[in-house]
């Protein structure tokens, strides 16, 4: 497996992909060492299947054979020689060693192999792969260059991997850099899951992201060696990579090196100074540099890849180290330098030393204040190292584990917290937060709610319980009615100050919960009484109060003042670069656009929170986005994302917990069969929602329209008694029109006919125009009853209404529901709405070329209009055809026909990862 290589990925799989059509095509990866070149054409190798693969690498003691890695590259095709041009078959066994040499043009040789690789396609494809192109012989290197610029449409594929500084022009270039953080975090743990978390850290933070040292710096480490200072042990294999050319340095230079290594932010200046008591001169760099160890100029000195700096610091003795940072520590004297002097001297102090703790403390303070959290925990945590047992300690301890817990660093910020003692009530109270935050963000709901409740226990003043009784409801939202009970319980009880923002959140917390699992005030004036005073006052301040307040609002179903605060809240995360905090206001947000019928701005913002969430591994926002993905699909009629979103919402990551995503993904599944007229799975989904342990969460109260339509539709009214007064309450406590419009509808489904078109009418007024696709199946569920009763005309206008909204919205299963009772009616609609039906299988280029082939034109004519090779259209038609079913062309102007070009596409457009 590939960790974080999906867009290298993706561009070799298109390679191979045009291979096997006939379409040739080269690559160039370049990369540092140990960045993961070789990997990738391994990758190539096994994704070529049944395809012909032939193989080369550049042998450096080999440089200076020609043509010896072009030899090893053809080897397998050499019996095909006899078929080419006589001068090209000269010209390669003479290359080869195989016949004697005669003079000629170099770039023969080059054509010779290029008109070999056809041949060894033999119609079919090949592919060619070449590691460590820089040791190549220079012949072999421009013969296969000469080749790769000239290939056509051959079905070979050249995938060249070199290191930087091979020059191929004309060709297309992969450049290879450090894996993202999540990627480097996830081959860590699949190859090193015995390290320890602070172990892991510092891999992941001195690997940079190259997958060599990322496997390499852990067998160091198992190995036993010792750790000094900063920089982590590197094995023999990475040593030898990047000190070959140090070691044939002058000593000179050798030690400007260390001090370059020692002295991380490449400042010249400062490098110069400290080397100048070892000896050192500013000529002593020239040597490094013309090696291509350092790139040099008037302000900096960097090395050509950080771990070459590595190795160079590792690779020094232990007291030479300390030497250099002692020197840096004493050139670092300016005022803007405190924070790396303080680095330095942190380096070269042994046991306790309390002004050097203190300086590292202002370095951590400074670097949070510019949200650099990874910076600062680190600097707490090396400044609590350094600083003897008692309150001091425990302190910055804590300091560092919040600064990781803002980094979202979740195993780091648990490692850091659990080394917090418990003397101090105060910061127990805030290490316990922040363990139970990351259990949270790892779906351990249970173990965050009780942690939660546990460290308001002993908080002493009742503001810091407060924030974390919040937080304990939030937990026990996701759990069950007995789990919200007991928080809500204590949150209820505590003697919060009455002019407090956050007695106003916590008030209207525990109002909207003790409604929801119905023990609560019904007076709708209370609630509108305590949302205004929680609006007033701002929802409490803080990041999370404003996100409790937000939610509330959406469980209140004020929907549209809930899109507002989350809004402004995700600006706020935004403006600070607060990407960590992103993942539960962006699910909030896309909650809010989905139920106000903004699909695509829902589908863009729960894929957004998605794809962080999954960065950052927190599994809550995971499981919850997925499931409003799912939600969104089933929207679109998309059966297999809506259900491949349900699977990842239905992930269950603590043992005896429901999944964080249940009720979403139960909703989700049960709208899909409703679209579909599956009324007996729709209504077995929505009672097991509606009588499970999250039938109080959003899905639960929203969807009970849904569960009474698909009792209505079985006859089974009695079913839909309960829900309906369910409904009726809380359309009574939220006092919010587009409710009273849903108990309108159900309503009107139940009741007897003399009564059904008053309850549709009103339905149909009290809709808000922001909630189109409700107001579409009211009007849907009006028409089907008003043509039962044989008044078509009356029925056509709530049918084109409805029609027109599905269409638009992309609701394609309700369009066509629509479309059929309007041909019932006696008004045709042409085609299935917002699909392509079969055509909905081809790529975008092969449904353009299908539709003007349809039409009649040749492949030369849509060429013409496409900007194609007539080849390219016969090769995207032969493709297509299968898919279709067809095998001639005049069969394909019905088959478009039937299909409905002109429709939408759905409106889900984004795929769960698998």
């Amino acid at each position: 497996m590939l960790h974080g290589r999906s867009e290298a990925i993706s561009v070799v799989d298109q390679v191979l992909a045009n291979a096997r059509a006939g379409r040739s095509g080269a690559l160039v990866v370049t990369g540092e060492p140990g960045i993961g070149k070789t990997a990738l054409l391994e990758y190539a190798a096994a994704a070529a299947g049944a395809v012909r693969v032939v193989r080369s690498t550049g042998i450096e003691s080999e440089a200076h054979l020609p043509f010896a890695g072009l030899h090893l590259l053809l080897h397998p095709a050499l019996d095909r020689v006899d078929a080419l041009p006589a001068p090209q078959a000269r010209a390669l066994r003479g290359a080869f060693g195989l016949a004697t040499a005669e003079p000629g043009d170099r770039m023969l040789v080059g054509l010779a192999v290029l008109s070999l690789l056809a041949e060894f396609a033999d119609g079919g494809s090949v592919v060619c792969l070449v590691d460590d192109a820089q040791w190549l012989d220079r012949a072999s290197a421009e013969a296969l260059l000469f080749t790769a610029r000239r290939l056509d449409t051959e079905g070979v594929a050249l995938i060249i991997a070199a290191r930087p500084g091979f020059a191929a022009p004309g060709i297309a270039e992969l450049a290879l850099t450090g894996l993202a953080a999540p990627a480097a975090a996830g081959l860590l743990a699949e190859h090193a899951a015995t390290l320890t978390p602070a172990d892991r850290y510092r891999v992941l933070a001195e690997a940079q992201g190259n997958p060599l040292a990322l496997l390499e710096l852990p067998a160091a480490l198992a190995a036993g060696r010792q750790v000094t200072g900063e920089a982590l042990p590197m094995s023999d294999a990475m040593q030898a990579a990047f000190l070959d050319q140090v070691r044939r340095l002058p000593e000179a230079t050798r030690q400007l090196l260390l001090v370059a290594a020692a002295e991380d932010t490449g400042g010249r200046d400062v490098v110069l100074r400290a080397a100048a008591p070892l000896g050192c001169r500013p000529t002593d760099l020239v040597p490094a540099e013309a090696a291509g160890l350092l790139e040099v100029d008037h302000a900096s000195v960097r090395f050509r890849h950080p771990l070459v700096r590595s190795a160079v610091y590792q690779a020094a003795p232990v007291s030479l180290r300390l030497v250099v940072h002692t020197a840096l520590a004493e050139a670092l004297d300016r005022p803007e330098d405190v924070d790396r002097r303080a680095w330095h001297r942190a380096v070269v102090a042994t046991g306790h030393d309390e002004q050097v703790a203190a300086e590292l403390e202002g370095t951590a303070e400074r670097a949070a204040a510019r949200s650099g959290y990874a910076a600062a925990a680190a600097a707490y945590e090396r400044a609590a190292l350094l600083t003897a047992p008692g309150p001091d300690r425990a302190r910055r301890l804590v300091l560092s584990a919040e600064a990781a817990a803002e980094e979202g660093d979740l195993d780091r910020m648990v490692e850091l917290a659990c080394r917090v003692p418990a003397d101090d009530a105060a910061l127990a109270v805030r290490a316990i937060r922040v363990r139970a935050a990351a259990a949270f963000h790892q779906g351990s709901l249970s173990t965050a709610r009780r942690l939660l409740t546990e460290a308001a226990a002993l908080a002493v003043d009742p503001a810091p319980a407060a924030h974390l009784l919040l937080d304990a409801v939030h937990a026990a939202w996701y759990l069950g009615e007995h789990e919200i009970a007991d928080a809500a319980g204590r949150l209820d009880a505590l003697p919060l100050p009455l002019d407090d923002p956050l007695t106003h959140v916590a008030r209207m917390l525990t109002h909207v919960v003790w409604s929801a699992v119905g023990r609560g005030d019904p007076a709708p004036e209370t609630l509108a009484r305590r949302i205004a005073d929680a609006r007033r006052t701002g929802f409490g301040g803080p990041h999370a109060t404003i996100l409790v307040g937000a939610t509330s609002l959406q469980v209140a179903g004020h929907d549209t003042e809930a899109h507002q605060v989350a809004g402004t809240l995700l600006a706020r995360c935004r403006d600070h670069g607060w990407i960590g905090r992103t993942p539960p206001v962006l699910a909030c947000v896309a909650r809010s656009s989905a139920f106000l019928g903004r699909y695509a701005d829902a589908v863009d913002e729960a894929t957004e929170a998605l794809q962080v969430a999954r960065e950052l591994g927190h599994r809550q926002w995971i499981a919850e986005t997925s499931g409003v993905l799912a939600y969104l699909a089933a929207v679109a009629g998309d059966e297999s994302r809506c259900r491949a979103f349900a699977d990842d919402a239905l992930a269950a990551p603590e043992p005896g917990a429901p999944p964080p995503g249940m009720s979403w993904a139960q909703w989700a599944l049960a709208l899909l069969d409703l679209g579909h007229a599956r009324w007996d799975a729709a209504l077995v989904r929505l009672t097991t929602l509606h009588t499970g342990p999250v039938r109080h969460q959003l899905p639960g109260l929203r969807s009970i329209p849904d569960l009474i339509e698909a009792a209505a539709r079985l006859g089974r009214t009695e079913d839909a008694r309960e829900p309906l007064a369910r409904l009726a309450d809380w359309a009574r406590q939220s006092g919010q029109p587009w409710i009273d419009a849903h108990v309108h509808r159900c309503r009107a489904l139940l009741a007897p006919d003399a009564d059904a078109a008053g309850l549709y009418e009103a339905a149909l007024a009290r809709h808000p125009g922001d909630r189109p696709f409700e107001r579409a199946r009211t009007a849907l569920l009006y028409g089907e009853w008003l043509r039962r009763l044989r008044r078509k005309s009356e029925a056509r206008i709530q049918f084109r209404e409805a029609y027109e909204t599905f269409v638009r919205l992309g609701a394609t299963p309700w369009a066509e529901r629509t479309r059929t009772e309007l041909d019932a009616t006696g008004e045709l609609v042409s085609g299935p709405a917002a699909t392509d039906g079969v055509l909905a299988a081809l790529t975008p280029q092969e449904r353009k070329i299908i539709r003007l082939a349809a039409r009649g034109l040749s492949n030369r004519d849509i060429a013409a209009q496409l900007f194609l090779s007539p080849r390219t259209v016969g090769y995207h038609l032969y493709k297509a055809f299968p898919k279709l079913g067809v095998s001639a062309r005049t069969e394909l102007a019905d088959v478009v026909l039937a299909n409905n070009p002109a429709s939408l596409p759905p409106a889900a457009a984004t795929t769960p990862a698998r």
